[in-house]
């Protein structure tokens, strides 16, 4: 195997061949006698790990250790210092080295923290590897739109990502609150652990309850044999818990034990097991007022909103819209494999006045729909399902008549096919809409021509 690098600076010659000397066996090693010479040897060569003197002349060690930390390559620094300059040595680990020795150097204690630098360097690069294999394969670990309302979501997310908070997701069906629970996890220290997740609606009081704690053999009629839950399962990484609204009360109170004590026993079982989870619950319903009416528990839902990240409806963001829908036909193009190029005024317009009651799950669904159905390159009205166009005109109408957008378009056309003296074809494209659209609206408001 190829032997890690380290980069020795020291001002004194004496160190720095006796320390290249202790350490050839191990390490190929490559001297510096000033922080000025350091940094042209690391603009040149990747390094595993510098060794380094505090007081040098020009570049000293602090100043080396500043120069480092702004490179792409940030390699860990161990300072090397006398007696005199510790606590230029302790305010140099607070600048970001890895840890100091002083003179004369105890070669066994040197070697054993170059051991744990290059380990702990090692496991920062792999968790860079993996957060970008992470966003390559999971691309949609952000949210499409520019509203300041999902701005504000997304920034609380990262925010809270970096600690063990645990996290209460709230919004209605659809709004993207297992989004935020994977940007959660995924820009997390535990982002190369385990990621459990478990639908509390999914399962009755004594399913539940075995599905998140386990169970034993013989515990109950049909457990054949010992079972892990989802919180042995979600050791060392992310547990959610969806639809948390939905689950009973006797099961509440364990979770609440598990919560206060990070403990609980396996169904059946009387061995109390301890493991390290970071727990995210998410809920379309209302908690405050469930617990108000005595359907949850009130201790519990504290500790379950330590951190509170609410998800705004669709219809409370609907400058998002153009983006989500631009996205998703960018993407179920390339599923379909239908080379879609865009959609028209009209159906954008539609999309636009829609109060989506489903949020955002509704408008993809929608807009595969219209990528699938859709007859050219370019997604119209024509290709949209038909109850967008009803309940819109119900919303804008108030469920009769004309609503004010489809009033001035009907006066567009009938003042656009005078000028062009009835010709369709240089109408639609005055007008902007497809001849097909065109067409569609002349007959469904009666417009002579």
């Amino acid at each position: 195997m190829t032997k890690p690098t380290v980069l020795i600076v020291d001002d004194d010659k004496m160190t720095r061949n006796t320390l290249s000397l202790a350490l050839e066996e191990d390490y190929s090693t490559c001297t510096a006698n000033d922080g000025i010479e350091a940094l042209k040897l690391l603009k040149q060569k990747a390094f595993d790990i510098v060794l380094s003197d505090l007081d040098m002349p020009g570049i000293d060690g602090l100043k080396l250790l500043e120069k480092i930390g702004q490179m792409e390559n940030k390699v860990p620094l161990i300072v090397i210092t006398g007696q005199g300059t510790i606590e230029s040595a302790v305010q140099a680990m607070k600048s970001g080295a890895y840890d100091f020795v002083t003179k004369p150097v105890n070669l066994d204690r040197l070697g054993l923290l170059m051991e744990k630098a290059l380990e702990n360097k090692r496991l920062k690069e792999e968790n860079l590897l993996l957060k970008k294999k992470i966003k390559e394969s999971f691309p949609e670990l952000k949210f499409i739109g520019r509203s300041e309302a999902i701005r504000k979501c997304e920034d609380l997310a990262m925010q809270v990502a970096s600690t063990k908070a645990t996290v209460l997701i709230e919004g209605e069906s659809g709004t993207g609150k297992e989004l935020i629970t994977n940007i959660i996890h995924y820009n997390s220290p535990v982002a190369h652990g385990p990621f459990i997740k478990i639908n509390c609606s999914a399962f009755s009081e004594s399913l539940l309850e075995s599905e998140l704690f386990g169970h034993e053999k013989g515990a109950f009629t049909g457990a054949f044999k010992t079972k892990r839950g989802r919180f042995e399962l979600a050791d060392q990484g992310t547990l959610f818990l969806d639809e948390v609204g939905e689950m009973p009360l006797s099961t509440q109170v364990k979770l609440l034990r598990f919560l206060q004590e990070r403990t609980f026993e396996r169904v059946g079982g009387t061995k109390t097991h301890k493991v390290d989870v970071r727990l995210i619950s998410a809920t379309n319903r209302d908690l405050a007022k469930m617990v108000k009416e005595g359907k949850f528990r009130e201790d519990l839902y504290y500790r379950l909103r330590v951190v509170r990240i609410v998800v705004p409806p669709l219809r409370d963001r609907k400058e998002d819209i153009d983006d989500l829908v631009h996205n998703f036909i960018k993407r179920f193009s390339g599923l379909h494999g239908k080379p879609i190029s865009g959609i028209s005024r009209d159906a954008m317009e539609l999309m636009r006045s829609y109060r989506w009651p489903g949020n955002v799950r509704e408008l993809m669904n929608c807009i595969e729909s219209a990528v699938v159905m859709a007859k050219t390159d370019f997604i119209d009205v024509d290709d949209i399902p038909e109850y967008l166009s009803d309940n819109s005109s119900q919303a804008e109408t108030g469920g009769s008549g004309l609503g004010l957008i489809q009033e001035l378009e009907r006066k567009a056309i009938i003042e656009t096919l005078e000028k062009t003296k009835g010709d369709k074809v240089k109408a639609s494209r005055i007008l902007g809409i497809g001849l097909r659209t065109l067409y569609r609206k002349i007959e469904k408001w009666e417009i002579d021509t």
